[in-house]
């Protein structure tokens, strides 16, 4: 027969039922290390399926594994992800990526891993993580001569093996930490124009348009394109007054401030008027009217700040872009100059109506390029300077204007 004492069966329930606890408590805050297997789509199902790499392009991912709860840290390739702790669970982490990776400057022992930081502990996960490929959004200035400095503005300017402007190798160059700009000095040129490429881990990323091109598109060059003759600003060559030069150039001119409500655009150097000329090809007459764009080169030497100059096809009124850099975002105004000779860009989805009780330009865009440039897709291109403010304008304007063109851009 056993004997056991009372005291001692209590004290064996109490040990059991704290081992019990404990083990209950354990399991519950699941208080090992964090533990990665794997990343899937943020997704609804059955579209949540696992990836094979990730882009760091701010989109929302999941991360498995366990004990992924009380996370402090979430670093992708060394920099830190955005996280909610009301997205996560002991088996899943919701995350947002970095929308920029410097992989310029990427420690070695920092690419291709997550690493993971809990208040119990961290774990680092091998991942492919891919560069994007390069995007171009800008170059400052896509008529520049041999020695000129160019501004490429864009995204992803990293891990670059190559860059061809114009046919041209570029074989020294910089480029900014988050990879959005890219600066190097023009090349010698063959003079035959070409696209600007740039090639990457990611790949070869090349412009539809073609730089240092003197033919593809030109509507007027004011040297040997469709020179113009009436009711037009003066031209002229000088290098002195405007360094960087290709040849001759337009001067738009008002001798002053303009008054509000001063829409004469034909006095003395307010107007470029040209002949007619192919904007776009009839074989292309049925692509998005976003495909297209108006190009010309400026150089502002003198602060520029109000009056417009409105650009129409064939001194058709019915559509106008406005091109008035002086305009912030925000609709505040700020004196405009340039550095040298820079490319404006101007989308033809930027030709609008005139609404009822507005201004010219600010309302509908043709419906496609045959509703804007006619059944031919030619015409001439007429460059008008006026204030139809409601305030007389701060400063005079003085622009100069070359190499009018029309190109695909998509």
């Amino acid at each position: 027969m056993y004997n056991i004492s009372y005291s001692h069966c209590q004290r064996w329930l109490l040990t059991c039922v704290a081992a019990l606890l404990l083990f209950s408590a354990c399991k519950k805050t699941g208080s090992g290390g964090p533990v990665l297997t794997g990343v899937r789509y943020y997704a609804p199902a059955p579209d949540d399926t696992a990836m094979a790499s990730l882009t760091p392009t701010g989109q929302w991912v999941v991360l498995e594994g366990r004990n992924l709860q009380n996370a402090v840290q979430i670093l992708i390739d060394g920099v830190p992800a955005s996280f909610n702790h009301a997205l996560f669970s002991d088996t899943s982490a919701v995350v947002q990526l970095p929308s920029v990776i410097p992989f310029n400057t990427v420690a070695a022992g920092d690419l291709n891993t997550i690493k993971y930081t809990t208040t119990s502990g961290s774990t680092t996960f091998n991942f492919n993580i891919v560069v994007p490929p390069a995007g171009i959004l800008n170059i400052s200035n896509e008529m520049a001569n041999p020695g000129d400095s160019v501004w490429v503005r864009g995204a992803n300017f990293f891990l670059i093996s190559n860059i061809s402007f114009a046919g041209a190798n570029v074989d020294s160059y910089n480029v900014s930490e988050d990879g959005t700009t890219l600066a190097f000095v023009v090349p010698p040129l063959s003079g035959t124009g070409g696209p600007l490429s740039i090639t990457t881990k990611s790949g070869t990323t090349v412009t539809p348009f073609n730089v240092e091109d003197n033919t593809t598109g030109v509507l007027c060059n004011f040297d040997n394109v469709n020179t113009y003759q009436w009711w037009s600003a003066g031209t002229s060559n000088s290098s002195t007054d405007y360094p960087g030069n290709n040849g001759t150039y337009a001067i738009l001119n008002t001798s002053g401030p303009l008054t509000n409500g001063d829409g004469s655009w034909w006095n003395g150097g307010r107007s470029i008027n040209c002949n007619s000329a192919q904007w776009v090809p009839v074989a292309n007459l049925s692509d998005p009217l976003a495909n297209w764009a108006l190009k010309f080169e400026v150089s502002v030497t003198s602060p520029w700040n109000g009056s417009s100059i409105f650009l129409v096809h064939n001194g058709d009124w019915t559509y106008l872009a406005r091109y008035e850099p002086w305009k912030g975002a925000n609709g505040a105004s700020s004196p405009f100059k340039t550095s040298g000779w820079q490319t404006v860009t101007i989308p033809l989805t930027q030709f609008l109506t005139k609404p009822t009780g507005g201004k010219d330009g600010t309302g509908l865009m043709a419906a496609d390029l045959t509703t804007l440039l006619g059944a031919s897709g030619s015409g001439g291109i007429n460059a008008y300077v006026m204030n139809d403010g409601s305030a007389p304008a701060a400063t005079g304007l003085v622009v100069a204007i070359d190499n009018f063109r029309c190109v695909k851009i998509k």
